[in-house]
């Protein structure tokens, strides 16, 4: 499995929301920026982000978006599923029940579902706000 840039771009511009979040909107612009990403290509994620409610928007001169809920409350796995869809490793297993005609007779099947609970376990076991801490670690050199 490999995520694509607009789901590590997505994960970013969270990741941003959360850290730079004053109680205000952020301006894609200063996303953009501060992230080396296209406001361009920005738009575009922040338009699937707010369709899922991750986050709210408002216009004009004082305009941006703010997550619409706290950090604590986003997982990796919700926020990469909204640019990536399945995070399933094989077709198969992206349907349940699984709609292949091998099903019942393929060996690698349990592997499979191994390694997309793995997966899972892990994704939705990490929070944005877990992320943000783990980049917040003070630097005490000198």
């Amino acid at each position: 499995m490999k995520i694509s840039t607009k789901g590590r771009y997505a994960l970013r511009l969270m990741l941003d929301l959360a850290q730079h979040d004053a109680g205000g909107y952020i301006p894609l612009r200063d996303i953009s920026r501060r992230q080396g990403i296209s406001a361009k290509y920005l738009e575009q994620i922040v338009v699937q982000l707010s369709k899922a409610g991750f986050v709210k928007a408002t216009r004009g001169a004082q305009g941006g978006y703010q997550l619409a809920k706290t950090p604590a409350e986003y997982t990796v796995g919700d926020i990469l599923r909204i640019t990536e869809g399945s995070l399933a490793p094989v077709a198969c297993l992206e349907h349940e029940p699984i709609e292949c005609a091998r099903a019942s007779e393929c060996i690698t099947l349990e592997f499979w579902r191994g390694l997309y609970q793995a997966i899972n376990r892990y994704v939705d076991g990490t929070t944005l706000e877990e992320l943000v801490e783990r980049g917040n670690v003070p630097d005490y050199s000198i």
